[in-house]
């Protein structure tokens, strides 16, 4: 019999060893042609998910930005000249006297809607979490604020606050804490203060239900084991309620924070930034540069302030999400 070429002999003794696994791998089996047909129909239904996103997110998006670096103004819609500024506008932002209020009402705004939105949530948590007659007619009572568009949630807000015929000046006189009304909505001081009553109003449900939906996860058995051992209302919050509440808690104000820095019509409902500007943020004060002033390349700069801002912490939030996800896949 005649012996195989040496060449031949050669590569069966790479095989058999073992070093030549990779380069003599099978190839991987062929998709049938229907399969390949219907993987690329497939795709199909994803164009207009993706013309959608391209024409509503990243165009509007690549706008703002390439406008924030140029001189755009109301002439530039008949014109079209925009000359190139670079990084004039932001240092106009920065220059702009009421930037550095905007600011500081877009922290305090911020920083108040989450502390107070979530304390009260988390107290009508507990609260409900007792079982008592009606109380499921309360709670869908305490969502009537988030399920309201905010819009009517504004304007509810600027009855109660009017200087003449609200009902909280109404309240305010009767019980004799001030003789006269209370500029709630044209005060400087009190205006920002008015706005972030209003959110914190509005945002209350929101955490109260997600807090909710937290603790009736604890098991009962923790709690009926800590009564065995003489622990208190306090001791069983503490020790067994906040702990197991934490990641909750967290998702809860994180989406708060994200939710709140974006706030827009709450604000412009109730004050339109006023009086004086003095209660804008961030995202009223980009607004009002763009469509009060038409000056839309010092508003987009604001605006990439602001959604770099909200961009950092939504990149914190889905990354402690990814997290929490894989400690539950193992």
């Amino acid at each position: 019999m005649k012996s195989a070429p040496k060449q031949d002999r050669d590569d069966l003794a790479v095989v058999r060893s073992g070093k030549g696994a990779a380069t003599f791998a099978a190839p991987s089996p062929r998709l049938p042609g229907w399969q390949r047909r219907d993987r690329r129909i497939s795709f199909l239904f994803l164009v207009p998910a993706l013309i959608f996103v391209l024409v509503f997110y990243v165009y509007p998006i690549a706008y703002n930005i390439l406008m924030s670096v140029t001189r755009y103004t109301a002439k530039s819609f008949v014109t079209g000249e925009a000359p190139f500024v670079g990084l004039g506008n932001f240092q106009r932002l920065v220059n702009h006297p009421s930037f550095g209020t905007s600011v500081s009402n877009t922290i305090a705004f911020t920083l108040g809607s989450l502390f107070f939105q979530f304390t009260i949530g988390l107290a009508f948590a507990l609260f409900f979490q007792r079982k008592f007659p009606l109380s499921g007619v309360f709670r869908a009572l305490l969502l009537v604020p988030w399920l309201m568009p905010v819009i009517v949630s504004g304007a509810v807000w600027v009855r109660l606050l009017d200087m003449d015929y609200g009902v909280v000046n109404f309240v305010v006189r009767t019980l004799g804490l001030t003789s006269q009304p209370i500029a709630w909505l044209t005060d400087p001081h009190l205006a920002p203060i008015s706005v972030l009553i209003a959110n914190i109003w509005i945002g209350i449900p929101f955490n109260m239900v997600v807090l909710y939906g937290g603790l009736q996860a604890i098991p009962e058995s923790l709690y009926e084991a800590a009564a065995i051992d003489g622990a208190g209302s306090w001791q069983r919050f503490r020790y067994i309620s906040w702990p197991l509440l934490r990641p909750v808690s967290t998702v809860v104000l994180l989406l708060g924070l994200v939710y709140t820095l974006k706030v827009f019509d709450v604000i412009m409902a109730i004050t339109r930034g006023g009086p004086a500007n003095v209660s804008h943020t961030l995202n009223t004060f980009a607004y009002s540069l763009s469509f009060t002033t038409l000056d839309f390349g010092l508003g987009a700069a604001a605006g990439d302030v602001l959604m770099a801002v909200v961009l950092v912490f939504g990149l914190i939030y889905l990354r402690y999400a990814y997290g929490v996800e894989r400690e539950l896949t193992g």
